[in-house]
């Protein structure tokens, strides 16, 4: 049901009660009217719906912003350990140059052999900070679509818990307007 149809469900059966049943309202002057109580059941009604749709809002936003700052904080870790990383795989492929240069044949083999090791760990510290941001990306980003996916059975259950009493308290209203009315002879 949507909110069209919330809202137009009661001033619809407000007017067609009031139309019934105009009398009525003229037997009792202390009680409220039938077209008062439909009123006041749909106010009820209307801001039950309200507040369930701004409690569903308020769980939404906090749940994006805690995902939100969950993927930040994996990628802040993850960009430093690339950094620290890759200023390490530098300095040791600059240190392990200078002694090949200043070096014989073997002692420039063996820079080159220090350099393939330092490259490599250093690809390696790269790669598992490249793959730990992702990590904590698909975790943040799953956790926001999780947050989002209770926020929005929140707001389904709300705006059924308020369609839901709103009709009941219409039911109400009507069946006591039945109940109240002088039976008609044929």
């Amino acid at each position: 049901m949507n909110n069209f149809n919330i809202r137009l469900l009661p001033a619809a059966l407000v007017i067609a009660v009031a139309s019934v049943c105009a009398p009525a309202g003229a037997q009792t002057a202390a009680t409220p009217s039938t077209t008062e109580k439909v009123e006041d059941a749909s106010k009820k009604a209307w801001d039950a719906t309200k507040s369930g749709t701004n409690k569903a809002v308020d769980a939404t936003k906090e749940g994006t912003v805690k995902a939100y700052d969950a993927t930040k904080e994996g990628t802040v870790k993850a960009y430093d350990a690339t950094k620290e990383g890759t200023a390490k795989a530098y300095d040791a492929t600059k240190s392990g140059t200078k002694k090949a240069y200043n070096s014989t044949k073997s002692g420039t083999k063996k820079a080159w052999n220090k350099t393939k090791t330092t490259t490599a760990k250093g690809w390696d510290a790269t790669k598992s900070g490249t793959s730990k941001a992702v990590d904590a990306t698909k975790s943040g980003t799953s956790k926001a679509v999780d947050a989002t996916g209770n926020a929005l059975d929140a707001t389904g259950k709300a705006v059924s818990n308020a369609g839901t009493a709103a009709a009941d308290a219409t039911r109400k209203v009507g069946d006591k307007i039945g109940s109240e009315l002088p039976a008609q002879k044929p």
